[in-house]
C-alpha cells in the first residue's frame, strides 16, 4: 500500500499539536475552541456540521419471532 503524503502530514501535525498540550484532551479541545472563536471573530465563515439523526441499531433487533419456551417437566 502506498504511503499518502497528505495523510502523513496531517498525522504529523495532529501529533505535534497533541504533544504541545501534553496529550491532555481537555487542553486540546479548549485550544481548538479558542482557535475556532478566533477565526469566527476575524470574519471567517463557520459552518455547523449537519445534525445526523440517530437510527435504530437493527443488528440488535430480532429478525424472527421468538421461539416458544417449553418446560421439560
Amino acid at each position: 500500500m502506498a504511503i499518502d503524503e497528505i495523510i502523513e502530514e496531517v498525522r504529523a501535525n495532529r501529533e505535534a499539536h497533541a504533544a504541545n498540550f501534553n496529550y491532555d484532551l481537555r487542553a486540546i479541545y479548549e485550544d481548538l475552541k479558542r482557535s475556532e472563536k478566533e477565526h469566527i471573530d476575524n470574519g471567517r465563515p463557520f459552518v455547523e456540521p449537519p445534525i445526523k439523526q440517530a437510527s435504530a441499531n437493527k443488528s440488535l433487533h430480532r429478525t424472527t419471532a421468538p421461539l416458544p419456551l417449553h418446560s421439560s417437566r
